[in-house]
């Protein structure tokens, strides 16, 4: 960190020469502290690619430079495109005049596809534990992206229930990411995304549509971000967060590209007694999730949206289910998943067994009826196997009731919210009879202070009435005798008789 305001060398003196050789500078960028005044952190640039454009001059080398997160500059101009990377794919461009307002369709017109990478990550070398090294997935870079002109955005298409879908989805979220982990734009020292300042979220949503026409809502870009920022802090966490050091050497272990104060701040919080109880909670909710699903950083709308496209069937949530949570090879992603999908087929066998037989049965929206039973009711504000952004509502209709469980299933939820509000009301005696003990016990504190006081303010009292008793004794003594002195000096005047 610098200080500009109590400078070493300012030219005042012989040795404050300012020449040095090119080969002892580095290029680095001062971002101001907003803890401590007039204090500066240092930011260094790290080259990351370099291009010879001919005979290798200093004039022909164009070189690209990794800032936090990503490089904000583009590639020079005069660089043919056949020099930029190969491994593309094509993907829905939009072209954007400069004055444009967002979301203007009148305004931007198509023209064709361009190029994005067909992997969006940066492949990492992996030491194990046997001593070798095996590639895994590193951090998300899109450095293609930057290949597209100024004027050119990726256009990101939506389904009917406002998801992103796609190729272009795929990369939007990646590049979620990348902003996630910009600590300037996005700081890591708020204790949650609702108490991240709008300002930030709206930087960031902006610098988005700098290379996004999202036909997705603003809020389900910043949720999605949350998500994308609180992942980010997850990890920082995990990787150089460690519960068996002192706070001092956490403080110590700030991850590379963090800035220092937003580092301390977050690690006294997660040292605090409030991120220790989150951190539990959100353990605990963690370890209730049996499995997960196997899509990738492919979105549930997105996979769907691919089977649909592949097959020219709408694909219900059932099947949804089955593509999301079953290896290459065919068989469950875990035992969990086996049963659950075990338990479907045979609710489905049932259903088509009554339709067959009763034509009143509609076997059209059956299959959330046959999961509501399975696994029970939705959850407030979410709809299962659907992603982000999906609520009960939108996708069944406001006056719907498909998603509520039914006969049996619904007697057998009535006595279980029965049973929650016995149980709440049990805790409830509890916590009053424990709050009326706590009261009882602070009362019987509160008179043996009291007591305790009025016996010391007894003793103090008569402390002070010795003392007065003490003073008045000495007082009297002294009027005493100043008497004696004054008898005896009336007598030394009279004339001897």
């Amino acid at each position: 960190m610098l200080n500009f305001s109590r400078l070493i060398h300012t030219g005042q003196q012989l040795m404050d020469e300012p020449y040095v050789f090119s080969s002892q500078v580095k290029q680095v960028f001062y971002s101001k502290d907003p803890t401590d005044e007039d204090w500066y952190v240092v930011l260094r640039n790290t080259p990351r690619d370099l291009f010879d454009m001919g005979n290798g001059s200093r004039d022909e080398i164009v070189e690209r430079s990794e800032t936090l997160p990503f490089p904000e500059q583009n590639l020079d101009e005069n660089i043919p495109r056949k020099m930029r990377r190969k491994r593309l794919r094509d993907l829905s461009i939009v072209q954007n005049t400069p004055n444009s307002e967002e979301g203007n369709s009148e305004q931007q017109t198509v023209v064709g596809s361009s190029n994005v990478p067909e992997t969006l990550d940066e492949p990492e070398e992996f030491q194990t534990e046997s001593g070798g090294t095996r590639r895994v997935r590193g951090r998300t870079l899109l450095r293609d992206l930057y290949d597209l002109d100024p004027v050119e955005r990726v256009k990101v298409s939506r389904n009917t229930h406002g998801q992103p879908v796609g190729s272009e989805a795929r990369l939007l979220v990646g590049y979620l990411g990348i902003l996630a982990r910009n600590a300037n734009m996005l700081p890591i020292n708020y204790e949650s995304w609702y108490h991240m300042p709008d300002s930030n979220k709206n930087q960031a949503l902006a610098n988005i549509k700098e290379r996004f026409a999202l036909e997705v809502s603003d809020d389900y870009i910043k949720r999605a971000l949350g998500k994308r920022w609180r992942d980010n802090k997850s990890t920082l966490k995990k990787q150089y967060f460690k519960q068996d050091i002192s706070l001092k050497e956490n403080l110590r272990n700030v991850p590379p590209g963090m800035l220092r104060y937003q580092w301390e701040d977050a690690v006294r919080f997660w040292n605090s007694k409030k991120g220790e109880d989150r951190e539990r909670v959100g353990t605990s909710s963690r370890q209730k999730q049996k499995f997960t699903h196997m899509v990738g950083s492919r979105s549930f709308a997105s996979v769907a949206e691919a089977e649909e496209v592949k097959s020219g069937q709408k694909v219900g949530c059932l099947q949804l289910f089955e593509i999301t949570h079953r290896k290459k090879d065919g068989s469950p992603m875990a035992s969990e998943a086996g049963e659950i999908m075990e338990k479907l087929k045979e609710k489905k066998a049932e259903y088509e067994a009554i339709a067959s037989s009763d034509s009143s049965v509609n076997l059209e929206n059956i299959d959330n009826r046959i999961i509501t039973e399975v696994l029970g009711p939705e959850r407030y504000g979410r709809v299962r196997f659907q992603g982000s952004g999906v609520t009960p509502t939108q996708y069944f209709g406001s006056g719907s009731q498909q998603y509520m469980p039914s006969g049996s299933q619904a007697q057998a939820e009535v006595q279980r919210l029965r049973d929650q509000i016995a149980q709440m009301q049990a805790n409830m005696v509890e916590q009053i009879a424990e709050v009326q003990r706590k009261y009882e016990e602070l009362q019987q504190q509160l008179r043996a202070e009291a007591v305790e006081r009025e016996a010391v303010a007894a003793a103090r009292e008569a402390e002070a009435r010795s003392m007065v008793a003490e003073q008045s004794k000495k007082y009297d003594d002294l009027q005493l005798q100043l008497q004696q002195m004054m008898h005896m000096f009336q007598q030394s005047q009279k004339p001897p008789s």
